[in-house]
């Protein structure tokens, strides 16, 4: 058992650990790779996990990494990413996602429906096969479960792909994170109702789905009219001072509060928050302040926290390799081709629809947050676990190139740019 001080010291050199590789590997994927520094910075919490370091030099992995810090590094993940969803919601487009809703609901229930219909063909394939799923799990559970596994969007690594590509505020990145965020919402609630069926019951799914309807209502209705008077102080000509930023920070961190204690997660609690800011001069001042501290610095923990949790080397054995490929070509089928579909009936040229396609397919953290919380509940064993995390990797890893390659083939050959919209 380590004592404070000795935690204190093991912290400040894993945080220092953190911070070079993240660093290190998001300028590989941006120089080298093609690829936004977000998706090098989530290697990098593989490479610092089992996968890699605990493998080639374990006894480096568990100076660096010790048991008793894996707490502090959960704590500090999820205020780093909760705080970066408040960032993406200060730049999110109320207008724009109230244009578009009926297109973000189109693609967002798409992209949930077709991914359920892929896992329900894969479960049977799947669950006789020992150390997949639970012993004496249901083929109903078990396709709740991987279909909300394959229906997820790692909607903060959608949200810092469409900022770092330049698409903030474009219909096109409005209407992918308006979908995103609908998206996970859905998969959450099913993952609820999953896990109700371990133990929590009925009393689970009401508080999940109740308390996060009245959150959601508080705050959109409620959160702009009591934030409007801060908002005119700045613009006024008043600067955001320690008092406001305390203020608004505070309230970050009940939104935050809330949200993981209804059963949802902390993320959304941070977005719905800065969708209500008041936009103009107080939202570019808070985000000049927050942003810089939270990228750099806290968003690299979330990461690697994860990538603790990988074991990549348990896709060795090759029969697992193959369902491997044949979840990952479902889960790549199901997720994209729906949205693209969606986005075409819903009246969006074939580039934008294959853009949104691409974005949409990007699983991430989000998705290594699930099959954590299914390991541990004991739904799933590390064999499946393993699986999905080389689908989410991979998925996420691909995203970026495809959204590129899509649109540009799309463009290229011209094809039709009518809109097919339903009437």
């Amino acid at each position: 058992m380590m004592a404070p001080a000795q935690l204190s010291v093991a912290f400040f050199l894993e945080g220092a650990a953190i911070l070079a590789t993240a660093r290190a590997m998001g300028f590989v994927a941006q120089r080298w790779l093609g690829q936004p520094r977000v998706v090098g910075e989530m290697i990098a919490g593989v490479l610092l996990g089992p996968s890699l370091l605990g493998l080639i030099a374990p006894a480096a992995q568990a100076l660096l990494f010790p048991p008793e810090t894996k707490p502090i590094l959960y704590v500090i993940a999820q205020l780093g990413v909760g705080l970066y969803m408040f960032i993406v919601g200060l730049g999110f487009s109320r207008e724009g996602f109230a244009e578009d809703a009926r297109a973000a609901s189109l693609v967002s229930m798409a992209g949930m429906a077709l991914p359920f219909v892929g896992a329900a063909l894969l479960v049977p394939m799947l669950l006789p096969l020992p150390g997949l799923f639970a012993p004496g799990l249901g083929a109903g559970r078990a396709t709740l479960f991987l279909g909300a596994c394959i229906a997820i969007t790692a909607f903060p690594m959608l949200a810092r792909i469409i900022h770092e590509r330049g698409l903030s505020g474009t219909p096109l990145g409005t209407l992918a994170l308006a979908a995103g965020a609908v998206d996970d919402a859905g998969a959450w609630t099913v993952l609820a109702v999953v896990l109700a069926t371990f133990g929590g019951g009925a009393l689970l799914i009401a508080k999940t789905l109740g308390g996060a309807l009245l959150f959601a209502a508080l705050v959109l209705g409620l959160g702009p009219r009591l934030l409007r008077p801060l908002g005119r102080r700045v613009e006024a000509g008043e600067d955001v001072d320690h008092g406001a930023l305390a203020l608004v920070l505070g309230l970050f961190l009940l939104a935050a509060f809330a949200m993981d204690a209804v059963g949802m997660h902390a993320v959304f609690g941070g977005f719905l928050l800065g969708t209500v800011m008041p936009r103009g001069r107080l939202t570019a001042l808070v985000r000049a302040q927050v942003e810089p501290l939270t990228v750099v610095l806290l968003l690299p923990f979330f990461f690697v926290y994860s990538g603790l949790n990988t074991r990549l080397s348990l896709l060795a054995d090759p029969a697992l390799l193959l369902i491997a490929l044949a979840v990952l070509a479902v889960s790549v089928i199901a997720k994209g081709g729906a949205c693209w579909a969606a986005a075409r009936l819903a009246g969006k040229d074939n580039a934008t629809a294959a853009g949104i396609g691409a974005l949409m397919n990007a699983r991430g953290l989000m998705e290594l947050i699930i099959l954590n919380i299914g390991l541990d509940r004991g739904i799933i064993g590390p064999r499946l676990f393993s699986i999905l995390v080389l689908m989410a990797v991979l998925t996420t890893f691909i995203a970026s190139p495809l959204f590129e390659w899509s649109r540009r083939l799309a463009i290229r050959r011209n094809w039709d740019t009518r809109p097919i919209a339903l009437p």
